[in-house]
């Protein structure tokens, strides 16, 4: 693993970035966390139900109009997935990178980094995940965000990904599931649902010690798997996809240890350390960016062997 420290980042209008909350970060209203409470506590099935549900339901982000503007130039289309469809949009051309965010984001707020991608020669697919912003669906989960970025890769070609929170580990999800690609860039990314997710979910809403245990349950035998088998450092040492992985000191919602253990234990990979970006604004960093783009198109320009 390769650490890098560049000069200290910046927002986009020059002054010192602040952490934004990461979708993942629960708000629970009183009424509804006590809605939740009552029932839990009359009929634990049932609150658990309830419970499981709310977690899996994705907030959703309102696209500013200047990026809305810069999805209007792109090329629109759409992917099947699982009975409903990915709203995706495409620009440039050259070979694809496909940029996935993360949980109650969209495809808007990763126009930034599609231009500069663009700007580099290749070509930029960007898309709602499930459940999130044009796309189908109600409900999502980290599994559901594996497969979506499998499905967009596999009808695109793309050749490599560039992901962001959540979205980055949906995408650890999706090359340990067998998706072949040149080259990965990880923004922000947590090490598991568990540590970033889950515990910020059961204590917005307070759920009690068996409310809590039975939510989990239900979730767990959704998923097929425990949140623990989501682990990132556990998994990336059987992956071996080239990764830059960008993390900030300044990360109030992601931890930089989670980024450093995910790179410590992937075979080869670079970590890239900022400041002064937090969590959100590390998609908007000039720096950040054209280093982001440099390093996937370096690796997708080369000529597969």
């Amino acid at each position: 693993m390769r650490s890098i420290v560049p000069r200290q980042g910046s927002r986009v209008d020059g002054s010192t970035a602040k952490s934004e909350v990461v979708p993942g970060h629960f708000s629970a209203p009183w009424l509804l966390r006590t809605g939740v409470a009552v029932i839990g506590a009359a009929a634990r099935p049932l609150g658990a139900r309830l419970a499981e549900r709310l977690y899996l339901t994705p907030p959703r982000r309102r696209a500013r109009p200047e990026e809305l503007q810069a999805l209007d130039r792109a090329a629109p289309f759409q992917a099947p997935f699982q009975g409903g469809a990915l709203r995706c949009w495409r620009l440039g051309e050259g070979p694809i990178v496909l940029l996935a965010h993360g949980w109650g984001g969209n495809a808007a707020q990763l126009v930034p980094l599609a231009s500069a991608v663009v700007a580099t020669g290749c070509s930029a697919v960007l898309f709602d995940a499930p459940a999130h912003g044009a796309s189908s669906g109600r409900t999502a989960s980290l599994p559901v965000f594996g497969a979506a970025i499998a499905a967009a890769a596999r009808r695109t070609g793309a050749r490599a990904v560039i992901a962001h929170s959540l979205g980055a580990t949906g995408a650890a999800v999706a090359l340990l599931d067998g998706l072949e690609l040149d080259a990965a860039v990880f923004l922000a990314p947590p090490r598991n649902p568990e540590t970033v997710g889950w515990s910020q979910f059961a204590s917005a809403f307070r759920l009690g010690a068996r409310l809590e245990r039975a939510t989990r349950d239900r979730l767990e035998r959704r998923l097929g798997s425990y949140l623990t088998h989501f682990d990132l450092p556990t998994m990336a040492g059987r992956l071996s996809t080239p990764l830059l992985l960008v993390h900030d000191h300044d990360d109030r919602d992601v931890p930089i240890s989670d980024g450093a253990a995910i790179a410590a234990a992937w075979p080869g990979a670079r970590l890239l350390a900022t400041r002064g970006l937090g969590h959100r604004r590390i998609l908007f960093d000039r720096g950040v960016l054209a280093q982001v783009a440099s390093f996937v198109s370096d690796r997708v320009g080369r000529v597969r062997g």
